[in-house]
C-alpha cells in the first residue's frame, strides 16, 4: 500500500463552471450604496461631466472603482473584478473608459471635488439618521481627528517630493472617530508634497474646514464638535484659528514640550498632580496630570488650558531631554472647561485611535498613489474616501456584535470574499451562499437589516 503524502485533498480543477459568483459578499456593499442613496447622489453630482450619448454614467463608474477599492483593489484596473460579475454589480465600464473619466474629472479641478464632497456630506447626514444609536454622534457630540500619513509613490510623480525616507509621497487625513471599534469615517484628505512640514498651520486649517463641511449641519458649528490633533497641530496660528471660532468649536491639540513648559512642570507641587484615568474610570497606573498656567500661556489665545501628563515610561523606553525626574512628559491644549483635567487628558489620549483609522486606510487604497498627475491622485483620494465611507456605514447600518467592530481586512476575508450561487427563478435573481461558510448567517442577517431600512426618497 502506498503511503499518502501531504495533508490536503487533491482536487481536479476546471474552468468551465457556471452560476457561481466570486466576491458575492460584495452584495452587502451594493445594498449599502442603494439604501443610503449614495448612487443617486454621486450620479447627480457628476451629471455635468456625462458626455452626450455616453453608455456609462460617471457616478456609477466612480462608485464601481470605489467598490473595487473597498473589496481590496488598489488601482483603477481592479474594477475588472466587478466587471466579471454583472449579475451582482451590473454593467461596469471598460478600463479605457474608467481612465478617460478620471482624466476628465481631474481636468475639472476644484469643481468636481466640491461636487463629490457635497454628495458625500448629504448622504452622511442621511446615514447617521438611519443608524440611530449606532451613529457616531449618538452622544450628542462628534470627534474629528486630524493626522498625517505618508502615502508612498514609487516614482517621482507630479508634486511629489523626496521625503526623509528617501522616497516620494504625500501627506493627507481627517476622520470622524467611531470610538474603540469600527473604521471611522474619512472627512478630509489633502494632497500635500511629501516634504511638506507636518506642523503647517495653513494645511491644518484647510483640512479642518473640509472636514467640518462633511459633517451634518448641526455639527458644523457648536461645541458639539471636537477637533483633536497631535503636537503637529500645536502651532500658534492653528490654535488661534480654532479659538476664534469661540463657542463654535472645541479643540484638544497636542503641544510640544518647550523649555518653559518643562520648567513649569518642575515647579508643580506634589498635591497638584491628579492620577490619570482609563476609559472605564479606573486609575491609570504610574501616570498623573496637572494644569499649567503663568508664563506658559503667554502669547496663546485667551481661554486656552494647558494640561500636562507625567508617566513612568515603558520598560526599555529611552527618556527624552524634555522628560523630568525619570518620567515621560506629554502636553495638550484645550478650550473645554466643564470636565476634570483627568477626563480631558484621557479624551485627548484616545486620539491614538487615529492610527487604527490610518491602518485601515492603508489597507483600502492608500498603500500608494497609483496615478501620475497630482489632480488624478486627488480624485483617487476621493475614491478611497468613498470606499472607506462604505466600509464604515455598512457596519453601522447592518452589523451587530463583534462583526460591527471588524476592520476592512477582516470584512473582506470573512464576508466580501464569500462565493455564492446565482440562481434565477420567477424572473428574480437569488444569491445562495454556502451553508457551511462560518459567516453566512452574518451576511444574510446583514442583508435583512438593510432590506428593512426605508428606501431613499
Amino acid at each position: 500500500m502506498k503511503k499518502r503524502i501531504g495533508s490536503y485533498p487533491r482536487v481536479r480543477v476546471e474552468g468551465a463552471g457556471r452560476g457561481v459568483v466570486s466576491q458575492a459578499g460584495g452584495i452587502l456593499l451594493v445594498e449599502a450604496v442603494r439604501k443610503t442613496g449614495l448612487d443617486t447622489a454621486i450620479s447627480a453630482a457628476l451629471a455635468s461631466w456625462r458626455k452626450a450619448r455616453a453608455v456609462h454614467d460617471p457616478g456609477k463608474i466612480l462608485l464601481d472603482v470605489a467598490l473595487a477599492v473597498a473589496l481590496g483593489g488598489d488601482c483603477l484596473a481592479d474594477a475588472g473584478m466587478l466587471r466579471a460579475e454583472p449579475g451582482v454589480f451590473g454593467p461596469v465600464a471598460s478600463d479605457p473608459t474608467v481612465s478617460r473619466l478620471i482624466d476628465t474629472l481631474a481636468a475639472a479641478g476644484p469643481k468636481v471635488l466640491t461636487a463629490i464632497r457635497s454628495a458625500r456630506s448629504e448622504v452622511r447626514e442621511h446615514v447617521w439618521k438611519l443608524a440611530g444609536k449606532a451613529a457616531p454622534d449618538v452622544g450628542g457630540h462628534v470627534v474629528v481627528d486630524l493626522d498625517g500619513v505618508l502615502v508612498l509613490a514609487h516614482s517621482d510623480k507630479q508634486d511629489a517630493a523626496a521625503t526623509w525616507k528617501k522616497t516620494y509621497g504625500h501627506h493627507p487625513l481627517a476622520f470622524v472617530d467611531h470610538g474603540p471599534g469600527g473604521t471611522g469615517e474619512p472627512v478630509a484628505a489633502l494632497l500635500r508634497p511629501g516634504n511638506a512640514g507636518s506642523n503647517t498651520a495653513a494645511d491644518h486649517i484647510t483640512v479642518t474646514q473640509v472636514a467640518l463641511a462633511q459633517l451634518p449641519k448641526r455639527h458644523r458649528r457648536g461645541r458639539s464638535t471636537l477637533i483633536r490633533t497631535d503636537s503637529a497641530g500645536g502651532t500658534h496660528e492653528f490654535v488661534t484659528w480654532l479659538a476664534k471660532r469661540g463657542r463654535w468649536l472645541s479643540y484638544s491639540v497636542g503641544m510640544t514640550i518647550t523649555d518653559s513648559i518643562h520648567q513649569a512642570v518642575l515647579k508643580v507641587p506634589a498635591p497638584a498632580w491628579t492620577p490619570a484615568i482609563e476609559p472605564g474610570g479606573e486609575i491609570r497606573d504610574g501616570a498623573w496630570v496637572a494644569e499649567l498656567d503663568g508664563d506658559c500661556l503667554k502669547g496663546w489665545p485667551k481661554g486656552m488650558r494647558l494640561i500636562v501628563r507625567k508617566e513612568r515610561p515603558h520598560p526599555g523606553a529611552q527618556l527624552r531631554i524634555t522628560d523630568a525626574d525619570g518620567l515621560r512628559l506629554t502636553a495638550f491644549a484645550t478650550n473645554t472647561t466643564d470636565a476634570p483635567i483627568a477626563a480631558l487628558e484621557m479624551r485627548h489620549r484616545q486620539r491614538a485611535r487615529a492610527e487604527d483609522r490610518i491602518r485601515a486606510a492603508r489597507a483600502t487604497g492608500l498603500r500608494n498613489l497609483p496615478l501620475h498627475e497630482s489632480a488624478q491622485n486627488q480624485i483617487w483620494l476621493e475614491i478611497v474616501q468613498l470606499a472607506l465611507d462604505l466600509l464604515a456605514w455598512l457596519p453601522m447600518l447592518a452589523l451587530t456584535g463583534k462583526p460591527r467592530l471588524w476592520e476592512p481586512r477582516r470584512l473582506r476575508l470573512r464576508l466580501f470574499s464569500a462565493a455564492a450561487q446565482l440562481v434565477t427563478t420567477a424572473r428574480r435573481r437569488h444569491l445562495r451562499f454556502a451553508r457551511h461558510w462560518p459567516w453566512t448567517d452574518v451576511i444574510t442577517t446583514a442583508i435583512q437589516r438593510l432590506d428593512a431600512l426605508p428606501n431613499p426618497g
